[in-house]
């Protein structure tokens, strides 16, 4: 992660001047979320560090991976510290809510039923979804469609979109949540389940990491989903500075350099424990 940080002190020079400029107009009490994060010089970030790429706890124990990188970009650009607050992905908005954290960076899609109770900046990536599932189980389904049966045992994380999609497209599946991934990919390694559903970064890594299972994942994607930032609804001037730290990564080039690092490049699976 410090080496990481090192490549970024140029991006940080960029938009010096937008920091410098922006901080000077707020106060507290027009942005309580950033007058808490400058009050205090830390900004709490949430996120579950059990979904590598996006985020994971490494063989050092610490958490990395592309949203770490972002939240560590971020803090830096503010000039305060960073704390990374390890929560279950679905109770994260809730921690959010609460104001135990200052914003949530997790592999988090957009969506109208999230934004009726968070906001979100962004989105910085893209992340499709799809099913992993057993060879036996996969070569003898040819449609999406034939896994909408209750004898078909399917498993999603708690409070994800994932669950919202097997609920209104396989209604009629036997669907049961998980607290994290490794949860699911034993159950189907041992065969309780039948298949599980969440973003393909997460379901080709999976089968990397357990080459004999013969695991396989349903094509064409099942959705594309906007991944986003979110932040309390009560910060519109915290909400802008965010979206201009974002834009200003995608111009000089920093979401694009994170996306190949982690996205496009697998050497980070060494990092895994």
């Amino acid at each position: 992660m410090l080496k990481f940080l090192t490549k970024l002190k140029p991006v940080s020079y960029v938009i010096a001047g937008l920091l410098a400029l922006t901080l000077s107009s707020l106060s507290s009490a027009a942005s309580p979320v950033l007058g808490r994060v400058i009050e205090n010089g830390v900004l709490k970030v949430a996120m579950s560090a059990d979904q590598p790429p996006f985020n994971f706890r490494s063989r050092g124990k610490s958490v990395v991976g592309f949203d770490a990188d972002l939240a560590a970009a971020l803090a830096g650009t503010m000039n305060v510290k960073l704390k990374i607050v390890e929560i279950p992905f679905g109770d994260l908005l809730e921690a959010l809510i609460k104001g135990r954290v200052d914003m949530v960076i997790s592999g988090m899609a957009i969506t109208p039923e999230r934004s009726r109770k968070v906001s979100f900046v962004g989105p910085y990536t893209l992340s499709g979804k799809s099913m992993l599932t057993t060879a036996r189980v996969k070569d003898a389904a040819i449609d999406i469609s034939e896994f909408n049966n209750s004898d078909v045992r399917v498993v999603a994380l708690k409070n994800s979109t994932s669950e919202s999609f097997v609920q209104h497209n396989l209604p009629e599946a036997s669907l049961h949540t998980i607290a994290n991934y490794n949860e699911g990919i034993q159950q189907l390694l041992t065969g309780e389940i039948d298949a599980m559903v969440a973003d393909i970064p997460i379901l080709k890594l999976s089968m990397l990491r357990n080459p004999s299972a013969g695991l396989g994942i349903i094509e064409p994607p099942l959705a594309i989903e906007p991944i986003g930032i979110a932040i309390p609804n009560n910060d519109a001037q915290f909400a802008n500075l965010v979206r201009n730290y974002l834009s200003a990564f995608e111009q000089t080039g920093l979401t694009m350099r994170l996306r190949q690092q982690w996205f496009e490049d697998d050497s980070w699976v060494a990092a895994l424990p």
